[in-house]
């Protein structure tokens, strides 16, 4: 038990939930949208960056700076994809490039979102916008080795909260910018990113530089300045404006309400629109974000067009190659002294953004939380098992035996860490249960109805019980006896073993499937019910045949047995969820076996112990789970 509960322990700072922001195609979209917004000079100077960044890497980049025909079977990536490649499946610029140019699995990821993409447009209701994103994520975990583990733990890709409604745009920038001080954030990042694109941008117009020396500039560029964009995006994505505070449970909850449903924001300079996020985009949304974009882009491309104050080339400052700073690892705002005029043309972009919520307090926008994190609870519920017949080595009519249970329920709720259909679920549940007596009689009799249920077959029996769920990688039980060696050995392993069990194993078939009726999955080998009857409150009498003693003989015994339940699926009809607490309602359908144990001989008490075999059931539960889920501040 210990180990098992340390491993939980360990699994809390895993799950880490994937705030992104837009999914890949959508970051596409936006970026494809600004270039064709660009005007003919400056869509000439970029594409003329564009080819001189190409240059040695024809093999993977697209001839054209966008390609707005592609669709599936992406071959070569364009310019639009790379902030899609920023951020979620890069943790730098340069670990960006590097998995460009040099990965095999950039370009399955790239087709993977391209159907994400085709599947979201023909999506009839919600349930098939969460198929689609679970049937990618599963992929893309397959694809990005470093998919759900690349995320980090800090709050990279959220804006700010604003400190109070009197906080204007200069000291809201500062605040975001201010070095080792201010928590990595979005403004700070693309402030970051796009402060080194525009220093390499001025480079390259100046005179002695080699093509070698040009292009790998124009790739440094353009790669700071896409990774920049990433996150320029994203503060149009409604989940990640609202302010980010509070626990993962609160972020993560905010962050899915507002994206799906829409937030009302105004921007610095006083538009007011209605915003949405992450696989919600409209056109209007595009558009937007678009905007702001395309201004971005202008102003790199005007930096790379300056010939009359070229800052001088310093090849120990790393211009010819993209940035490294590492969104993963930071917690503050590294340090960064940069020309004066950059913040000018960084605070014109910024004045076009959605302003964020306000922090804790008076007029802060309404947040939400997630069912994630620790939590205590309930489960009552009703049962009906169909058995194979009793102990008795003869006893083989099938019956059913009805039944009701109560538990405390104490785990950690870990569903959805990426989408609705993933299940990190951990718990363990203590209860009484009480079944009733089987509908088949060891032989029937009016004359025999005063001795009640001890002629059953089995009589209604009480018990207590318990009940284990967790997740697995590949074999049940394998993050209990392989995790703590494995996350000994390398916990970057270890991490990625632990999300994929959440998200349906390495063989992803227990990933649930959300409908508009309900969410069913297949759960075998991730719960186990135990019941021990007779052990603690005492065995039940019972009546069964015993051929020792002749044909047509009975004896009165009494017994342990210990029964083993499997469920193999579950059906939630509904699930709801309101500040702390969540209720739903599950059915689960089992198999399992009664395994006899210590037999006690009643009548006659001096003989032999009888010898009984296992009886198999399949059974339906239907229980009401009801959690409240702890320090949720």
């Amino acid at each position: 038990m210990l180990k098992k509960v340390l491993l939980i322990l360990l699994l809390i700072p895993v799950f880490q939930f994937k705030g992104r922001a837009w999914i890949y195609p959508e970051h596409r979209d936006i970026m494809l949208l600004a270039i064709q917004k660009l005007d003919s000079v400056h869509r000439a100077a970029l594409d003329r960056i564009y080819a001189w960044a190409r240059t040695g890497n024809e093999s993977r980049l697209n001839t054209s700076v966008i390609d707005p025909d592609q669709t599936v079977n992406v071959k070569y990536l364009d310019y639009a994809a790379w902030p899609g490649i920023a951020g979620d499946h890069s943790t730098s610029a340069n670990n960006m490039i590097f998995n460009i140019l040099h990965t095999d699995w950039i370009l399955e990821v790239a087709n993977i979102t391209a159907n994400l993409k085709t599947g979201i447009a023909k999506s009839k209701n919600r349930s098939d916008v969460e198929m689609y994103l679970r049937d990618s994520d599963i992929k893309l975990m397959r694809a990005d080795p470093e998919y759900v583990t690349r995320a980090g733990a800090n709050n990279v890709h959220f804006m700010l909260a604003r400190p109070d409604v009197k906080t204007s745009v200069i000291p809201y920038m500062l605040h975001c910018i201010k070095e080792d001080s201010s928590e990595v954030n979005l403004v700070g990042t693309y402030w970051w990113y796009h402060t080194s694109a525009m220093f390499k941008a001025q480079q390259l117009m100046q005179a002695g530089l080699t093509a070698e020396q040009r292009s790998s500039l124009a790739l440094s560029a353009l790669a700071d300045e896409a990774f920049a964009i990433h996150f320029l995006e994203d503060g149009f994505a409604s989940g990640h404006v609202a302010g980010v505070w509070g626990n993962a449970s609160l972020r993560k909850g905010t962050h899915d309400y507002y994206n799906e449903h829409g937030l009302e924001v105004s921007t610095w300079n006083g538009d007011r629109l209605v915003i949405k996020g992450d696989a919600w985009m409209r056109q209007e949304d595009a558009d937007r974000a678009a905007q702001t974009v395309r201004q971005s882009l202008v102003q790199l491309v005007d930096a790379a067009t300056l010939t009359n104050k070229p800052s001088p080339l310093n090849d120990r400052l790393g211009f010819l190659t993209p940035d490294t700073f590492n969104i993963a690892k930071a917690i503050h705002m590294p340090a960064r002294h940069g020309d004066p005029a950059f913040s000018e043309m960084f605070k014109q972009v910024l004045f076009t953004t959605p302003m964020p919520g306000l922090a804790t307090g008076d007029g802060e926008i309404p947040r939400f939380r997630s069912e994630l994190g620790a939590f205590i609870g309930f489960a009552p519920a009703v049962r009906l098992n169909i058995l194979n017949g009793g102990f008795g080595t003869d006893q083989n009519t099938t019956g059913t035996v009805p039944g009701l249970e109560v538990a405390l329920h104490v785990g950690l709720g870990m569903e959805g860490v990426l989408n609705e259909s993933g299940d990190g679920l951990v718990f363990l549940d203590l209860g009484y249960r009480i079944d009733g007596p089987s509908t088949v009689k060891y032989h029937y009799d009016p004359k025999n109805s005063p001795y009640g249920s001890v002629i059953s077959v089995i009589p209604s029996r009480d018990a207590f019980y318990f009940r284990f769920r967790m997740p697995f990688y590949l074999i049940p039980g394998d993050l209990l006896l392989a995790g703590p060696v494995v996350y000994l050995a390398s916990k970057e392993s270890f991490n990625k073993m632990v999300a994929s069990a959440g998200q349906g194993g390495l063989i992803p078939w227990q990933t649930g499937l959300v409908s508009s009726i309900g969410r069913f999955q297949f759960i075998l080998g991730r719960e186990i019910g135990v019941t021990f009857n007779g052990f603690i409150l005492g065995g039940s009498p019972m009546v069964v045949p015993d051929k020792s003693r002749g044909d047509g003989a009975a004896s009165l015994i009494s017994m342990h047995s210990t029964q083993l339940e499997f469920p193999f699926l579950e059906y939630r009809p509904f699930r709801n969820f309101s500040l702390n607490q969540s209720t739903s309602l599950a059915l689960q359908f089992n198999f399992g076996l009664d395994i006899p144990g210590k037999v006690t001989m009643l009548d006659p008490a001096d003989a032999p112990a009888m010898q009984l075999k296992n009886i198999w059931f399949m059974g339906i539960r239907v229980y009401f789970d009801w959690r409240y889920y702890v320090a949720n501040k």
